[in-house]
């Protein structure tokens, strides 16, 4: 395998009152025209933590007002060769603190509130379906670290490194 670059970022799941989840429709790549939770990269060139960066992305991309301590980290998940361009170092969190509203569109994309079961049928890209949302839903309230190989032409593999 070739060398790849590392990139590290967060996805942080939120909720609206009703338990519903709020997905971004991405209108860039990756995950163009797939809805996922929001989040973005790191700025490392500022020494920011994945949950400063959590704290950072929740209020561009929605206008919400949190803290760290608003934020509860269930996942730490490395991925191989994500569509073959990079290294991911993802940290996922849960927000602990409602979303009231839909937020308005922004550049990346619309939102949309789902239930966990509508969540089944939108188009997400792949290694949400078979890895990031079953991650979710076994482990939102503990903390889990995996590891993913997502090689191109390779069925993806994911491995629990620990369980706390």
């Amino acid at each position: 395998m070739s060398s790849l670059a590392y990139k590290l970022a967060v996805l942080v799941f939120l909720e609206n009152p009703y338990g519903e989840h709020l997905l971004l429709l991405r209108a860039k790549a990756p995950n163009l025209g797939s809805w996922s939770p929001i989040g973005g990269k790191l700025e490392t060139a500022l020494g920011e933590s994945p949950f400063e960066c959590a704290v950072r992305e929740t209020h561009e991309e929605v206008g919400l007002e949190i803290t760290a301590a608003d934020l509860h980290l269930f996942a730490m998940i490395a991925e191989k060769a994500y569509e073959g361009q990079s290294h991911w170092l993802m940290f996922l969190f849960r927000c602990k603190k409602p979303l009231a509203a839909l937020p308005p569109d922004i550049s990346e994309g619309k939102f949309g509130f789902f239930s966990r079961e509508k969540i089944n049928t939108l188009p997400l890209p792949e290694t949400d379906r078979t890895a990031l949302w079953p991650i979710y839903d076994q482990y939102r309230d503990r903390f889990v670290t995996l590891k993913a190989d997502c090689a191109p032409g390779q069925p993806l593999r994911v491995e629990i490194e620990e369980i706390v």
